[in-house]
């Protein structure tokens, strides 16, 4: 079974092979979602009989993925072949076992992977080419039929330039072809999505951050001997998030056709990166969660998502969405929307600037923060005041007590 939001995965990896004796609990295969990997566990043990979908395969929720004999032993002499692996004895009661594919029809003709690409890429028949070594048909042999299929151009008149053919190039050789995961599947589909749906458009401010740097220098060290957890950026702007959503609910929405849904809770997604691409946790009800509650959560958060062991029901949802690209070094970037959601901050790295306070130049730390939002719903005023809110707040901390 798969969660109710997940239809579909990819075969990753299987742990056993066929004939591998199997105990209740063992992880026999792997699968790829969209969102997390998902490891599927023996309910019993046996012998793993038969591998209905190899690695690669993409499957559906109830779909068999392989069969496992509860009352076969493998037992298979010492000296067996890999080949030689016992077939399983019974079969299990309720689980139909798939039916093997008729084998694909094998081509009289023998060529290489690449002899074949090249072939195809040209139009060429594979089997009208001549192997160079009477048995197997290479890219040279492709290339070569090729040039001799060239008819030469009639003797041109002196006042007529001669046009030289085109040469044939084919790079496949010094070329990789990857399969792209499921989640950058996914990911490619819903960055699509939000282009092709949603009217996006990007506004960006500066923030001084001298004043929450100084509340860290000075509680840092109490923070963490009384919560267990360092004292971060994250809960400072997840709280200053919450505080210009509730100033500027419509960023806080989504759009279901010709209808505005205003959400009255704060479901905040936090981006984290991870091997396959970004995952967004999300905080549930952060505007009443503590800052300690938050650095905590989002701690627990990376960790899982460094271990792959990222629930699906922590990806589900989300009101808004906050990205910080200054952990790899950005200092300034556009995000692109969370869809459906109709507004994600962006955060940026801290470098010291001159800026000018109280009519001189003094040198602060500063970041620049970037919102990026659905013009359909959320005016250019509406987008620069919520950025404006997000910078008073963080450069008066004392003021998310009272307004996040």
């Amino acid at each position: 079974p798969l969660s109710e939001s997940v239809v579909e995965a990819t075969v990753s990896e299987w742990q056993k092979k066929v004939g591998d004796d199997i105990k209740a609990g063992d992880i026999v295969v792997v699968l790829e979602t969209d969102k997390v990997s998902l490891e599927v566990t023996a309910e019993g043990d046996g012998v793993l009989a038969e591998i209905a979908h190899p690695e690669g395969d993409d499957v559906k929720a109830g779909e068999v993925l392989g069969v496992i004999d509860g009352k076969a032993v493998a037992s298979a002499p010492t000296s067996a072949t890999a080949t030689e692996v016992p077939k399983a004895t019974a079969p299990i009661p309720s689980v139909e076992t798939p039916k093997a594919a008729a084998p694909a029809a094998v081509a009289d003709t023998k060529a290489s992977p690449v002899a074949k690409r090249v072939a195809e890429a040209n139009s060429v028949d594979v089997a009208q080419v001549n192997a160079s070594d009477g048995n197997r048909v290479m890219k040279a042999d492709v290339v070569e039929h090729l040039n001799k299929q060239i008819v030469p151009a009639p003797r041109p008149i002196p006042s007529t330039p001669v046009t030289a053919m085109p040469m044939i190039l084919d790079n496949t050789a010094r070329e990789e072809r990857i399969k792209l995961s499921r989640r950058r599947r996914t990911i490619a589909t819903r960055l699509i999505q939000a282009n092709t749906e949603a009217a996006m458009l990007t506004t960006f401010n500066e923030v001084d951050m001298k004043a929450v740097m100084d509340v860290r220098t000075r509680r840092k060290e109490s923070f963490q001997k009384k919560h267990g957890v360092g004292l971060g950026f994250s809960s400072f702007f997840v709280k200053a998030t919450i505080g210009a959503l509730k100033a500027f609910p419509l960023l806080n929405a989504e759009i279901d056709g010709d209808t505005v849904i205003k959400k009255n809770y704060y479901d905040i997604g936090m981006a984290i990166g991870a091997e396959e691409g970004l995952v967004v946790p999300v905080l549930r009800n952060a505007d009443q969660m503590s800052f300690a509650e938050i650095e905590k959560k989002i701690k627990d958060y990376a960790e899982q998502v460094k271990n792959g062991t990222l629930a699906l029901e922590s990806l589900l949802g989300g009101s808004f969405s906050i990205t910080n690209g200054g952990v790899y070094g950005s200092l300034m970037s556009t995000p692109i929307l969370n869809f459906p959601q109709v507004g994600i901050l962006g955060l940026h790295g801290i470098k010291d600037r001159p800026v000018v306070v109280n009519g001189e130049i003094v040198v602060r730390p500063m970041m620049y923060t970037a919102l990026t939002y659905d013009h359909r719903i959320v005016d250019g005023k509406e987008a620069v005041q919520f950025l404006v809110k997000i910078k008073e707040l963080i450069e008066d901390p004392e003021t998310l007590l009272l307004e996040a």
